[in-house]
């Protein structure tokens, strides 16, 4: 089952603009390394599936993950071969915006090389560049 929210206040949403950077969601809280997003872009729901899947994959039920964002945002598709016009599309999916250095996934309770690569395989499934970051200790 995809990740969508039950209710939403509007059916539709207009696109926006994608542009500045993260002030929330921007430090790691949870775990001890992170997967961070360096240019603007939209995720939708499979995408976050497919890296979940693989981090859990890889992990084999070791150590704990946080997902950080959630695809609260509908978008819309119009059929195929149909003309301009005639209104917006039916809702096809859903999708969260994300802007530089906001943090997607946090992994902890495993050894770092293990993190590391699990994170790894996981940027390979979004659609926006991304690195690997650790916890600064205070």
């Amino acid at each position: 089952m995809p990740l969508m929210p039950k209710r939403v206040k509007y059916r539709k949403v207009q696109k926006g603009r994608t542009k500045g950077k993260a002030t929330r969601g921007a430090t790691i809280y949870f775990g001890d390394f992170g997967l961070q997003v360096l240019e603007p872009g939209r995720l939708k729901s499979n995408q976050i599936e497919a890296a979940r899947i693989a981090i859990t994959h890889f992990l084999k039920s070791k150590g704990k993950l946080w997902i950080r964002i959630f695809p609260d945002r509908p978008f819309t598709r119009k059929p195929a071969e149909t003309r301009m016009g005639k209104g917006k599309g039916d809702v096809a999916g859903w999708e969260a915006i994300v802007l530089p250095g906001r943090i997607v996934f946090e992994i902890a309770g495993v050894e770092p090389s293990m993190a590391i690569e699990a994170l790894r395989l996981a940027s390979y499934k979004l659609p926006v560049q991304t690195k690997i970051i650790k916890r600064e200790i205070l």
